[in-house]
């Protein structure tokens, strides 16, 4: 079998097929040098199906007001934006109260762990990890400044790209008030048992803060199952615009002491919401979760009607075809660019639990040249830290960073054979 057919075959029993998907998305039709453009961007940032365009162009054009005022835009606008959240609640697994919107993932979590900080002080402690996005390192090491609270950090291992689990165990102590943890890493693709840790941190009577930033486009949700009680991510990862999203616990939110003006609302949600939103950009992203609940063929989501289990069993149908068909694609991947010389890969193999994400240097090849390189022949990858400055450190290349590639819902088997041929060029 090839592994076009592998890849379409992973996919075909219960979401659209790639092809169907790639028409949604006019970024596709890109033509650079000659070449159609491949995006293996998608870690740093995905492409936008029509849908999500066409919502907030229509909210703009058609429903534009500010909120809680009594004239039908302005009651169109809190309609949306309830759904908005109802949406993000299937997304999540969780109630609409508790969804809060804010500008992306790493505003909000400085907001939070403000908010949060209040109550601590110099006997308090935040684990964090090396393996983090600095989004849920930086606003949390701003509370030893801010407050005197003791930062530990978990050491990752860097032959495989995992936490360091004995390490976690140790920070975690009864001075612990939270756990910073990343569902998967931006960098390496590792994805990291949360639920584990969440078990280890409310064991000492911690809480638990998750960035799904990049687990968001690759996995369902379920916080729940996590045992979180706060959760971020960014809807611009997954196929919607720049805007972040914020769950928490309502009781939680309902009480975390956090930066807001006396006349705004005071009950969750809105009390994280401060000031005025980009109501086009929270449509949008909700446009999002629709899109991806819509790649479920229609038998797999006609027993509900377009009730909340039936989105939720379309989300988890779509997730887990995706999430088949990216371990093929990986697979392609990590094993085509482990053939070539002076080539080196970092992070989880394929077959343990990972996102279809990986990173690669190459000798004698800065990773800018190899990013150049590919660009040119409509490879469109990124290369750095990403944000992942202590990862890309411990692992010895933070003069240049590496080179990522990810595979998003609309990559296919002939762009990653376009991508290891021209790698193989190099």
């Amino acid at each position: 079998m090839t592994t076009t057919a592998a890849a379409d075959r992973a996919t075909t029993e219960t979401i659209a097929s790639v092809r169907d998907i790639r028409r949604q998305f006019p970024a596709l039709e890109r033509i650079h040098n000659g070449r159609p453009v491949a995006y293996f961007d998608g870690p740093g940032g995905t492409q936008v199906p029509r849908s999500v365009v066409d919502a907030m162009a229509d909210y703009l054009f058609h429903h534009n007001a500010n909120t809680h005022w009594l004239y039908p835009t302005s009651e169109e606008t809190d309609a949306l934006l309830l759904r908005a959240r109802e949406r993000f609640a299937d997304f999540f697994n969780a109630s609409s109260d508790e969804i809060a919107f804010g500008q992306n993932m790493t505003t909000l979590t400085f907001h939070l762990a403000r908010g949060l900080g209040r109550e601590w002080g110099a006997d308090d402690e935040v684990v964090v990890t090396e393996l983090d996005h600095h989004g849920n390192v930086a606003p949390w090491r701003a509370l030893a400044k801010e407050r005197g609270v003791t930062i530990r950090t978990v050491k990752m291992n860097v032959a495989d790209g995992r936490l360091d689990w004995r390490d976690l165990e140790r920070q975690i102590n009864p001075k612990t008030r939270l756990v910073a943890i990343g569902a998967a890493s931006n960098a390496l693709g590792t994805i990291t048992d949360v639920r584990g840790a969440a078990e280890l941190a409310h064991a000492a009577g911690a809480l638990v803060f998750v960035d799904a930033v990049h687990f968001a486009p690759h996995e369902a949700i379920d916080v729940a199952e996590m045992g979180c009680d706060f959760l971020a991510c960014s809807a611009y990862k997954f196929y919607g615009p720049h805007v972040g999203i914020l769950y928490g616990k309502r009781d939680l939110l309902e009480r975390v002491d956090v930066p807001r003006l006396d006349p705004a609302p005071n009950t969750s949600p809105e009390r994280l919401e401060t000031g005025t939103q980009n109501h086009e950009g929270i449509i949008g992203a909700a446009a999002a979760v629709d899109f991806l609940a819509a790649l479920a063929r229609p038998a797999s989501r006609a027993a509900a009607g377009d009730s909340r289990a039936s989105r939720r069993d379309a989300l988890r149908l779509t997730f887990e075809s995706l999430r088949r068909r990216g371990e093929v694609l990986l697979a392609n991947l990590w094993n085509g660019l482990a053939e070539i010389g002076g080539l080196t890969l970092y992070g989880p193999r394929p077959g343990t639990p990972r996102t279809p994400t990986l990173a690669f240097t190459l000798r004698g090849h800065s990773t800018d040249d190899i990013a150049r390189s590919l660009a040119d022949k409509g490879l469109f990858v990124s290369n750095g830290d990403f944000y992942a400055a202590t990862v890309i450190e411990r692992l010895g290349q933070s003069a240049e960073g590496v080179v990522r590639l990810g595979c998003s819902c609309y990559t296919t088997a002939e762009e990653v054979q376009r991508l290891l041929e021209a790698v193989r060029e190099l």
